[in-house]
């Protein structure tokens, strides 16, 4: 193994393991069928444990939804929820009073902060054909410091993000999306003012990366405290520094070295999760993470006296109507709508 390539492991099924600052991460991808009148699946769920779907029967979950996929509303406190779409669409909904839809390239970057009860649904829109569904969804942690800040709700649109394609000598493309950092003077939209991502020091970095089949391309290098991990998750086989990584696996890279990746025959997708750690004790129980059990046991009982602001939407799982597009309204009342 080089002095590049700091370990290598093959990744299992969700969530895949993250190292600090990142708390947690999911690759969500279901072939879910045409869409019911109510945006459910056009199929039964007879034998499916509906309220606990993770199964995967027939290729798609019902997650925690009773009628549309996805996940009803549920809290929590002291880290940051970061949603990248790549196919589908969600529906969120949170204590707040906001509400958005989101689809193909969009990101969804939430602090929970001091809490905040949230729904993230997956309406299947399209009533005569497949929905088919692919998101990241990555935890970001918070310092002891913010883990109390007033949650803060943000949209990052598929327009905003700026794509970086670079040709090897080839002439073959691989494909960067910068979500947060910055590559070759592309700079990600600003994330909440109060998220690890926000402070200039951390040098935190999530990309998405597409290679063409046999296409070459070298990830710059970073600032000697972070820590850099790489999740070849789609493809047959990327070579790492000169050294075979069999997809799906993890690489753990040294992040102030330049690291070489050469693709094989199929086109590889890739994930990159980058920034120096908060280094802070890390006590987590279900939706919460805080620095001690005794800052989790004040995080059920303040959730359970205040209900985080309560809800205020007459379903557990809502959904906008089916003609909506993608759009976000803040609490604030402020609208944005795309496309």
């Amino acid at each position: 193994m080089s002095d590049v390539v700091l370990g290598v492991e093959r990744l299992g099924a969700p969530p895949w393991k993250t190292f600090d600052p990142f708390l947690f991460c999911v690759h969500h991808h279901d072939a879910y069928p045409a869409g019911n009148e109510r945006m459910g699946p056009d199929a039964s769920l007879a034998g499916r444990a509906i309220g606990q779907d993770f199964e995967g029967r027939d290729g798609w979950r019902m997650y925690h939804g009773q009628q549309v996929p996805g996940f009803p509303q549920h809290p929590h406190r002291g880290f940051e929820t970061v949603t990248i779409m790549r196919r589908g669409y969600v529906d969120h909904s949170d204590s707040l009073g906001a509400t958005a839809r989101f689809g193909p390239g969009d990101v969804q970057w939430l602090t929970a902060g001091g809490g905040i009860v949230h729904s993230e649904m997956f309406p299947l829109l399209d009533r005569d054909g497949p929905n088919p569904l692919e998101l990241f969804q990555i935890w970001l942690n918070l310092p002891g410091e913010d883990k109390l800040v007033a949650p803060h709700f943000a949209m990052l649109w598929d327009p905003e993000i700026p794509t970086r394609t670079v040709l090897d000598a080839h002439g073959r493309p691989t494909e960067i999306r910068i979500v947060a950092g910055r590559l070759d003077g592309a700079a990600a939209p600003a994330p909440p003012p109060k998220s690890w991502a926000a402070r200039p020091d951390t040098d935190v970095a999530i990309w998405t990366i597409r290679m063409a089949p046999d296409a070459a391309w070298a990830i710059p290098p970073a600032s000697p405290e972070a820590v850099r991990a790489v999740y070849a998750f789609r493809g047959a086989a990327v070579r790492v520094q000169g050294e075979i990584v069999e997809c799906p696996s993890l690489v753990r890279l040294r992040p102030d070295a330049e690291a070489t990746l050469e693709n094989g025959s199929v086109e590889a997708g890739l994930l990159l999760l980058q920034g120096r750690p908060i280094g802070e004790p890390v006590a987590q129980y279900g939706p919460f993470v805080m620095n001690s059990p005794g800052e989790i046991r004040q995080a059920f009982e303040d959730y359970h006296r205040t209900g985080f602001g309560g809800w205020p939407w007459p379903e557990n799982e809502p959904v906008l109507p089916r003609g909506e597009g993608r759009y976000a309204r803040h609490a604030d009342g402020r609208e944005e709508r795309v496309g």
